[in-house]
């Protein structure tokens, strides 16, 4: 008889690597989730600090890969570092969290999904809102027909960020929103990619930065992310034929995600779009980060598949380059 914990996940089995603001979150969830077996950062003032925080022990990075007793690496470091780190847990049979971007390249992005192959490992990459709950019930409705044929999806991502120099706009805020027109596409390779952006405050690392995509299927996409804006702005709005959602992250739970019914009207010359006051979409709240930790813990213990995996991560990886491209 199969015991009532058989298929519990087993705690404390994922060392983080990169002690800094975000990695502040994911030890928080970890450690609550039971699952934070150790910390480590090259600065060793910072790591004893989480050490502290969150009752881990401090782990060199060569430690943790080489330790027997650690399933998953969380890689939270700077992005440059990522693919190097990445292959060498892969290599050591452990399974791999990378906050986004996956890599800065799609040659370090193809040798991380290729040590990910040989070794039979997942990969998880930090496509964050493609966890959150209200995204989760866009989609389900989207893929239900709820506004019809698809037709367009647009991206903000926009608020006063922590403007990096090592990695620009592109690569910091758009991986969340071409994960959420992948999920919502299918993947679908565009067509044709444009891309603009501009660079304020660092020479040639863009704080700004607006796209265009045109997909085979005749689906058209738009996407914004800006550090250097007073107010914060994340919407995503998806538009169908007979309907749209706006998904609005700045909102309360209760109005997060929104449908409008709306119809197309021709007489004559005169075009009128005809739409409603939009509906509330009830979505119970939760905590996307927490969501994703859960669920890359089941990937570790082969419980689960990673819901933003490495196929997910090379088709963002692949655009921002084209977008790269274009912008240069």
């Amino acid at each position: 008889m199969t015991s009532p914990q058989s298929n519990a996940i087993n705690p404390g089995r994922i060392a983080l690597m990169g002690c800094g603001m975000w990695g502040r979150n994911i030890a928080r969830n970890l450690a609550g989730l039971g699952a934070l077996a150790g910390v480590g950062d090259l600065d060793q003032s910072a790591a004893q600090a989480f050490a502290d925080e969150f009752s881990a022990p401090v782990m060199g990075v060569d430690d943790a890969i080489a330790n027997p007793d650690i399933d998953g690496l969380a890689i939270v470091t700077s992005a440059p570092s990522h693919a190097m780190l990445a292959v060498a847990a892969l290599n050591a049979g452990k399974a791999v969290y990378i906050e986004k971007p996956l890599a800065l390249t799609v040659d370090d992005a193809e040798k991380i999904a290729a040590a990910a192959s040989a070794n039979a490992r997942p990969v998880m990459v930090g496509h964050l809102i493609r966890h959150h709950a209200a995204f989760q019930r866009l989609l389900k409705e989207v893929q239900s027909g709820a506004i019809g044929k698809l037709r367009h999806i647009r991206a903000s991502r926009i608020a006063p960020g922590r403007i990096r120099n090592t990695e620009s706009v592109l690569f910091d805020l758009c991986p969340h929103d071409l994960a959420l027109i992948a999920a919502l596409t299918g993947q679908e390779e565009p067509a044709k990619v444009q891309c603009h952006g501009f660079s304020h405050v660092t020479t040639g690392v863009h704080d700004s930065v607006t796209a265009q995509l045109n997909f085979p299927s005749g689906i058209t996409a738009s996407v914004q992310a800006n550090w250097l804006n007073p107010v914060k702005i994340h919407n995503l709005t998806v538009i169908g034929d007979n309907g749209a959602f706006v998904f609005d992250d700045t909102r309360d739970w209760a109005e997060k995600l929104t449908r409008f019914a709306f119809a197309v009207t021709t007489d004559g010359d005169a075009i009128t779009l005809d739409r409603d006051d939009g509906t509330a979409i009830a979505v119970d709240p939760a905590e996307p980060l927490k969501d994703e930790m859960r669920n890359f813990i089941a990937a570790t213990r082969g419980q689960a598949a990673p819901l933003t995996d490495i196929t997910e991560a090379l088709y963002v990886q692949r655009i921002m380059a084209r977008m790269e491209a274009d912008l240069n």
